[in-house]
């Protein structure tokens, strides 16, 4: 796999955590570097394991996975983004979607990188292959695609009303989690 290759599909699996991030920045605009650095991690990190556990777990392992891996996806952030929506429309400042809490992040993890499970097994069809630097490369990309979402929407959260960007995640996420089951 060239490096160009590796590039393209490491920024198309990075799309849904930079999606993600941009609804934190939105939603939550005044965390602190730690905070954001942490889930940027979890979203690469996530995004590194995945394709290694495809590329280790062999046909049998993906091919069965695959089958739900949409639908699991799907109802991850249905659920979170139904849930920013819900408490977007009752306005409580307390209760908005808050992306440092350790459930939701590693919900959000997981939902962003199922795909790249299925890109692993992918991965161990190709002879070619160096998995080593496959992982890194998704991982890093993953983590600053993150950072970027995160970093360009944080400055327009003061133009936008708190509730009125919880429902507007809440909405990207319910459409990202359309766009993983309708696209397989």
């Amino acid at each position: 796999m060239s490096y160009f290759d590796l590039l393209v599909l490491s920024v198309s699996l990075a799309l849904d955590c930079f999606a993600v991030s941009c609804t934190a920045g939105v939603s939550q605009p005044r965390l602190k570097l730690r905070q954001v650095l942490l889930f940027a991690f979890f979203f690469g990190s996530f995004q590194a394991m995945m394709p290694l556990i495809g590329w280790f777990g062999g046909e049998a392992l993906v091919s069965y996975i695959s089958r739900f891996a949409p639908w699991i996806a799907f109802l991850i952030l249905l659920f979170i983004g139904g849930k920013m929506i819900l408490e977007g429309v009752r306005n409580k400042e307390e209760d908005l979607f808050d992306i440092t809490k350790f459930r939701t992040v590693l919900l959000l993890s997981v939902a962003t990188s199922i795909d790249a499970l299925a890109v692993g097994f992918g991965f161990a069809m190709m002879q070619e292959t160096r998995i080593g630097r496959a992982v890194a490369h998704i991982g890093v990309v993953s983590f600053l695609m993150s950072l970027l979402g995160y970093g360009l929407t944080s400055r327009w959260s003061t133009r936008v009303k708190a509730n009125v960007a919880e429902i507007i995640g809440g909405v990207v996420l319910i459409l990202i989690g359309l766009k993983i089951l309708l696209v397989k």
